[in-house]
């Protein structure tokens, strides 16, 4: 998933924000080296992606793309999952989106020491365009994907991706709607699980 579902995915917790957005620049025992809380939003993080990666609804939208993307499918399917949770945001949370995306990144902002640089760079990025609110209309697809395009080291075609979003629109959102709410209840256990490692043994 990418970054307004893992912001959402983090039930309002600051640190497992934090250890959410990170996760993917944390490699191997790095992880012991944040705070506790910080360390359950890394693991909530790859338990995400772990379960996205896998599911069969998830493997049926990019079967519609791997023909033409290859393994970029994968990262065009989460882009494609932002912009449907952006878009019904009123489906899922009380709270504007606005706003939500203002506190994470004031969030952020206040964590900003335990930055692996990597993100510290891209996150400068991140709150100056606003990536999170731009998920919300097409044309930000558009951009973001082009954008992504220009950093592939291989040509990716991504580009024009936001095509076949266009063209796809209804599939794709079913698709979203189903998967995500298996996700949000598995991510809400799973978490449950990480703080709380004894209970239920």
């Amino acid at each position: 998933m990418n970054y307004l579902a893992h912001a959402y995915l983090s039930f309002g917790q600051d640190e497992v924000l934090v250890g959410n957005f990170i996760g993917d620049f944390v490699k191997g025992k790095m992880i012991k080296t944040y705070p506790v809380d910080v360390q359950h939003g890394i693991m909530l993080h790859r338990e995400i992606d772990k379960f996205t990666d896998t599911h069969p609804l998830v493997r049926a939208g990019q079967s519609y793309l791997r023909e033409k993307y290859r393994l970029y499918s994968t990262v065009i399917t989460d882009i494609y999952f932002d912009y449907f949770l952006a878009k019904n945001w009123k489906r899922y949370s009380d709270i504007p989106l606005e706003a939500f995306v203002q506190n994470t990144f004031a969030t952020l902002n206040h964590h900003r020491i335990l930055f692996p640089p990597r993100f510290s760079a891209m996150f400068q990025w991140m709150e100056k365009d606003n990536w999170l609110i731009k998920y919300r209309e097409m044309d930000g697809i558009r951009q973001t994907l082009t954008g992504m395009s220009r950093r592939t080291r291989f040509p990716s075609k991504m580009e024009l991706a936001h095509l076949d979003l266009l063209e796809k629109e209804q599939e794709f959102q079913v698709i979203f709607f189903a998967f995500f709410a298996d996700l949000e209840t598995f991510a809400r256990q799973k978490l449950l699980e990480i703080q709380n490692p004894h209970v239920g043994h």
